[in-house]
């Protein structure tokens, strides 16, 4: 087996040990690193239900186990300023990958190296910068998220290797694509960070949501004050995976895609009016087997554009018939999904393949690709995921 192949099984095969054992300890002989998404299941009937904190720690005994209580001090979730402006087409992209993992010699045991996330040129894909990490974090992880105005992002960052943890921080742009100083979020309310499946940031920059796995079943969904820290969680039980987050424009609800085979929408003003009803509503379920990955709102609001295997569709908030956008013709070794970003105008797309960033117009279905040129080992470990 190659290094590279062994590589990227070590570190999926340590992701699933850790969400099945759960109590592994991250500083034994063998590093672990977390923070990609397990296989889906099939799913029940979803349903998403805001819960008060638990006075106490989830127990092994029970059915799902947690190590903290669920957050609650984010009182207001929605985000409701200002959207920031889009700037038309994307002039910047930023990547963002794991942290290498190589195996000297014979060995079994993994050395990562740490690498920072980056800018490129959308045009080009041509390296502008390295995008600084704030104190605390060692490298940047596969998680990236773009605000409408191509200059705002939010970005995974990785602490270091004997007690990994995910934390975020956000990052502006400058006219030339320099990034500046980075910004750690520090949450008031503690998480068990060693696993997240996706981030979005909110229209107005204010909100930070994150999706988790719950150990032992189940999933959460957090929403979280990028200035105070606060967070609110809500919890669904009936599958370990939700993915493909993304804000409505106007900041009082959270689409998402529950076990790759629903698109549900999560009503943040429901929720804090009435906590213990119905806060969530199914939008669309998978066709036959073809999975179904990412999610955006388009600019209005009124409709989410998603991936239904490779081909890019989309359906009207309210449910309905789908449309289909563009069938980009990708590799034959690509995934069975389309893990994508789209702009704040919602007219281009981009998503990832073998160290190539591919653009697709939605108004045409034109796609054009450039190579992604990073500072730092170049071509080296998976292929960045990358956010505009």
């Amino acid at each position: 087996m190659s290094s590279r192949a062994r590589a990227s099984a070590t570190l999926a095969g340590l992701v699933l040990a850790v969400l099945v054992a759960g109590c592994a300890d991250p500083a034994a002989d063998r590093v672990s690193l977390v923070g990609a998404t397990r296989p889906p299941a099939s799913p029940p009937q979803p349903s998403a239900t805001l819960l008060p904190p638990r006075p106490s720690h989830m127990t092994s005994s029970g059915p799902v186990r947690h190590p903290f209580p669920l957050a609650t001090s984010l009182t207001e979730p929605m985000a409701t300023g200002a959207p920031l402006p889009a700037t038309g087409r994307p002039r910047f992209f930023v990547s963002a990958r794991t942290p290498l993992v190589h195996f000297p010699g014979n060995s079994k045991t993994g050395v990562f190296t740490p690498v920072p996330p980056a800018v490129h040129d959308a045009a080009t894909g041509a390296f502008i910068a390295n995008i600084p990490l704030p104190p605390g974090i060692s490298s940047s992880w596969q998680l990236v998220a773009a605000a409408r105005d191509n200059r705002t992002f939010a970005i995974a960052g990785w602490t270091e290797p004997k007690s990994p943890e995910i934390r975020f921080f956000l990052v502006r742009l400058g006219e030339d694509g320099r990034p500046g100083r980075p910004v750690a979020i520090t949450q008031t309310d503690p998480d068990d960070l060693r696993v997240v499946q996706d981030l979005a940031l909110s229209a107005d920059g204010t909100r930070l949501a994150y999706a988790t796995p719950l150990i032992g079943g189940g999933a959460k969904i957090s929403v979280l004050d990028v200035a105070t820290g606060r967070r609110r969680d809500w919890r669904t039980m009936t599958h370990p995976m939700l993915g493909s987050l993304s804000w409505a424009p106007d900041g009082r609800s959270l689409a998402y895609v529950l076990g790759r085979r629903a698109i549900a929408s999560l009503d943040l003003t429901r929720l804090a009016a009435d906590p213990d009803g119905t806060t969530y509503q199914i939008i669309k379920n998978a066709t036959g087997a073809t999975p179904i990955e990412s999610l955006a709102h388009t600019p209005d609001g009124s409709a989410l554009i998603y991936a239904s295997g490779h081909t890019v569709e989309r359906v009207p908030v309210t449910g309905g018939p789908a449309q289909v956008l563009a069938r980009p013709e990708l590799p034959h070794d690509a995934s069975l999904t389309l893990r994508f970003t789209v702009d704040g105008t919602g007219e281009h797309l981009l998503y990832t393949h073998e160290w190539r960033a591919y653009q697709v117009g939605l108004t045409d279905g034109a796609v054009t690709s450039v190579p992604i040129t990073v500072g730092e080992r170049p071509g080296e470990g998976d292929s960045p995921r990358a956010a505009w």
